[in-house]
């Protein structure tokens, strides 16, 4: 999963950026090896089940969860 940086995105109080290129290898990980999450996301970009809904969440990010 690429998603490109424009300057239309807002502005965020980064603590660290050079952590980035790390946190993308654990979630590439986390795709390899969590397949079921790669069907979920498969199946829910195919039927799209929440098209013009809104939803938001709120999780307390730690290295385990990156």
């Amino acid at each position: 999963m690429n998603v490109p940086v424009t300057s239309t995105l807002p502005k965020h109080d980064i603590a660290d950026a050079s952590l980035a290129a790390e946190g993308r290898k654990r979630i590439e990980w986390a795709e390899r090896n969590m397949p079921v999450l790669a069907q979920i996301r498969e199946r829910f970009e195919k039927s799209q089940p929440f098209a013009g809904v809104r939803i938001s969440a709120c999780m307390h990010v730690t290295t385990e969860t990156a």
